[in-house]
């Protein structure tokens, strides 16, 4: 994986097993910050508490089964989740997750199978992230825009200037002081105001 340092993951490894908990640690050695709890319910807390990027959960738990907390994260937050189940029971928590959006691999897995699908959800988690950096860059953008045409309104109502005199004066404000001209806009509104 050649973007380990772009993005911060913080996993929560729900498990009664830490046979378990050290396989998937290992997959996740030098790039992530690892929660472990030992059952769906302490897991609940700290999903409410806190945001995790993954979420992994070995099968079946001293509580529950793993499927119900499986749907619980899908509805509470935006992390991917593994869920690791007995063969016995796969295809009954296949096709109760699957539509959720929970990825399940049958246990006993050939070697790495774990690890691989580890790998593949924090490349979703990446894409994620650079999904909602880029709405945000855009979102700020458009502020700027929206602040900008306020304060070119208020040039034009109150000096009575041209919206391209205006368009002018806010961008030299903005030179002239080198700041954004979403500033400069700012700043002309806070000083009508």
């Amino acid at each position: 994986m050649s973007k380990r340092d772009d993005f911060y993951h913080s996993i929560l490894i729900v498990s009664a097993s830490e046979q378990f908990d050290l396989l998937v640690k290992k997959s996740l050695a030098g790039f992530t910050t690892i929660d472990i709890r030992k059952s769906a319910s302490m897991a609940r807390r700290c999903i409410l508490e806190r945001y995790y990027d993954i979420v992994v959960i070995n099968s079946p738990l001293p509580d529950e089964t793993g499927e119900d907390f499986a749907i619980f994260v899908t509805e509470k937050c935006n992390a991917s989740v593994l869920m690791v189940t007995p063969q016995d029971v796969y295809e009954d928590a296949l096709s109760r997750v699957t539509d959720f959006g929970v990825l399940i691999v049958p246990k006993p897995s050939p070697r790495g199978r774990i690890d691989k699908a580890i790998r593949y959800l924090v490349a979703v988690q990446d894409k994620i992230h650079t999904v909602e950096r880029k709405a945000q860059a855009a979102e700020e953008k458009l502020e700027e825009m929206r602040t900008v045409s306020k304060a070119k309104f208020i040039l034009v109502e109150k000096k009575h200037m041209t919206e391209d005199e205006a368009h002018r004066l806010i961008g030299k404000m903005a030179m002239d002081n080198g700041i954004s001209r979403g500033r400069a806009a700012r700043m002309i509104l806070d000083e009508e105001e």
